[in-house]
C-alpha cells in the first residue's frame, strides 16, 4: 500500500539536523519531501566529516556520514533563494505543497518572500513549521540556537555527568545532538497534528518550535522533581534520582546495568547475589529507603557485583526477572541478535555512490509500513525532475535557469 503520508508534499527549506530529522520522519511515512539546497554547496552537513561514505574501492566519496543520518527518502533540488527567480520558483512550489519546514533565524525568510504570511496568502492550506533556537517571541528570539548551547542553557547538562567530588566530575553533554533530535520528533508530530486539523478546518497553520522549549519540556521527571521540591537535581552520573539501584555496576570483566524498578525485584537480586539480608534491612527494604540510603547501599552492591562476569550476571538475573544488561559499543549494538532481528540496519543502493548504510526507522505500521524509496540524494540530483513534475517547466526554461545560476 502507499505510505501513510504519500498524499503529502513537503517543501523542506531546513538544514543541519532538527529540521531534516523532522522531514525524514515524514518522508519515511511516505511524504514526498523536496529538499531545497544551495547550488554548489548544499546542506552544511554534506561536508561535516570525516568519516565519509566510501565507494566500492574503499575510497572516500564527497558524502559525509553525518548527512546520511537525516536525509533518506528525499529529493534534492538546488535553488538560489537569494535571487528573485529562485524565490519565485520556491513560492510556486510552496503553492503546490502541503507543508513547509524551515529552520532559519526569526524573520530570516521574510526578505525572500518565503515567510508564512506570504506563502499562506498563496496557499491557505499550507502547514508552515519554523524551527528556531528560542521561538518567534521573547527576549532571546533573535539569537541563533545550537544543540550544545541549548543542552547547557536548558538544564540538561546540569543533571548529566559525574557527581561533584568524583574523578571526572562536571557537566557533560549527551553523546548525540539530543535536543535537535527531540525537536525534530516534536516537529513531525506537530506537522501531522496540523494536517489532521486541516481535514476539519480546510486551513493550514503556523507551527512555532523552539529548541529551548523542547529541552525544558523533555526534562520530564527531573523538572517535576525540582518544581515539587524546590531543590535543583544534582548530577548523579549513571544513577537515577528516584530509583535505587538503577545504575551501572562493576563486574569481574567490565560493567553491567541494573535497572531495578520495585522492591520484589530488589529482593530477587539480593537472593541471586547471595545476600538476602540486604532486602530485609529496613534501610534498603523499600525504594524510598534505598534512595535515602543510597550512599551506604551502593558500595555494598559494588562488592557483590564484582564477583561475577557481566555475562554470568545477565544470565542469572534474567532467569529470575531482574532487569539488567550490558553496556554495548556500537559494534556490539549492530551485532546484537535483537537489533538484527528487528532489522535496524538497512542498506540502500545509490546508482552513483553505491551501497548506502542506514539506521532503520523504528516505526512499525501494519498497513502502511515505512519504505526505503530513495537513498540520501546527491546535491541537486532531482532538480530537473521536480521542476518539470511540479511546475511543468520546459527543458529550455531549465537550461536558462541553470545558465543564470538560479538552479
Amino acid at each position: 500500500m502507499p505510505g501513510a503520508l504519500s498524499h503529502i508534499r513537503v517543501l523542506d527549506l531546513s538544514r543541519i539536523l532538527a529540521g531534516p530529522w523532522a522531514s525524514q520522519i515524514l518522508a519515511d511515512l511516505g511524504a514526498d519531501v523536496i529538499k531545497v539546497e544551495r547550488p554548489g554547496a548544499g546542506d552544511d552537513t554534506r561536508s561535516w566529516g570525516p568519516p565519509f561514505l566510501k565507494d566500492a574501492d574503499g575510497e572516500d566519496t564527497p558524502v559525509a556520514s553525518y548527512y546520511l543520518c537525516a536525509n533518506r527518502n528525499k529529493r534534492s533540488i538546488t535553488v538560489d533563494m537569494t535571487l528573485p527567480e529562485g524565490q519565485r520558483l520556491l513560492r510556486e512550489l510552496a503553492a503546490r505543497s502541503d507543508v513547509v519546514i524551515e529552520n532559519f533565524k526569526k524573520d530570516g525568510l521574510a526578505r525572500y518572500g518565503l515567510d508564512y504570511a506570504t506563502l499562506s496568502a498563496l496557499n491557505p492550506r499550507l502547514v508552515y513549521c519554523s524551527i528556531t533556537g528560542f521561538g518567534q517571541d521573547g527576549p532571546y528570539a533573535a539569537r541563533a540556537g545550537y544543540d550544545f548551547l541549548i543542552q547547557g542553557l536548558g538544564g540538561l547538562m546540569s543533571i548529566t555527568g559525574r557527581p561533584d567530588g568524583e574523578p571526572g566530575a562536571g557537566p557533560m553533554k549527551v553523546g548525540v545532538a539530543l535536543t535537535d533530535i527531540l525537536t525534530g520528533l516534536y516537529a513531525a508530530n506537530a506537522v501531522q497534528a496540523a494536517l489532521a486539523a486541516r481535514e476539519h478546518t480546510g486551513r493550514g497553520q503556523y507551527v512555532d518550535l523552539a529548541l529551548l522549549d523542547v529541552q525544558v519540556a523533555c526534562l520530564a521527571n527531573q523538572a517535576m522533581n525540582y518544581l515539587t521540591s524546590g531543590t535543583p537535581p544534582r548530577r548523579l552520573g549513571n544513577a537515577h534520582p528516584n530509583i535505587v539501584p538503577y545504575q551501572d555496576f562493576p563486574t569481574d570483566d567490565g560493567y553491567m546495568i541494573l535497572a531495578i524498578g520495585n522492591d520484589a525485584q530488589f529482593a530477587r537480586f539480593c537472593d541471586i547475589a547471595g545476600s538476602p539480608e540486604l532486602a530485609a534491612d529496613p534501610r534498603f527494604a523499600t525504594n524510598k529507603a534505598r534512595v535515602r540510603h543510597r550512599d551506604t547501599l551502593i558500595p555494598l552492591l559494588n562488592k557483590l557485583t564484582i564477583a561475577r562476569s557481566t555475562a554470568r550476571w545477565i544470565a542469572d538475573l534474567e532467569a529470575v526477572g531482574v532487569p539488567c544488561g550490558p553496556i554495548n559499543t556500537l559494534a556490539d549494538v549492530f551485532s546484537d541478535p535483537q537489533v538484527q532481528h528487528r532489522g535496524m540496519k538497512v542498506e540502500m543502493r545509490h546508482p552513483q555512490v553505491g551501497p548506502v548504510p542506514q539506521v532503520a526507522s523504528p516505526i512499525r505500521l501494519s498497513d502502511t509500513p515505512v519504505e526505503y524509496r530513495h537513498p540520501p540524494p546527491l546535491l541537486g540530483e532531482h532538480t530537473r525532475e521536480v521542476l518539470v513534475e511540479a511546475l511543468g517547466l520546459s527543458a529550455a526554461e531549465l537550461d536558462r535557469l541553470h545558465s543564470d545560476r538560479v538552479i
